[in-house]
C-alpha cells in the first residue's frame, strides 16, 4: 500500500527524497521504496522519519 501521508508530509517541509533520506541515514532509494509501499521500515526508521517531519507514528504510518 502506498504511502500518500508520507509523501505529501514530506513534500509538506518541501523535502525531496534525498534530503529526507539525508536526515534519517539511508538511502534515497528507501525513502521511495517506502513511499511506494515496497519496503516496510523498521520502527528506529519511521521514528527517525517522524522526528523529521514533525509528525507521530500514527499520522503517517498507521493503516485505517
Amino acid at each position: 500500500m502506498k504511502n500518500l501521508r508520507l509523501k505529501s508530509a514530506r513534500a509538506a517541509k518541501d523535502l525531496s527524497q534525498d534530503d529526507l533520506a539525508k536526515i534519517c541515514g539511508v538511502s534515497r532509494q528507501t525513502i521511495s521504496a517506502i513511499e511506494k509501499g515496497d519496503y516496510n521500515p523498521t520502527i528506529k526508521l519511521c521514528i527517525a522519519i517522524c522526528k523529521a517531519l514533525d509528525k507521530t507514528l500514527d499520522e503517517l504510518f498507521w493503516e485505517e
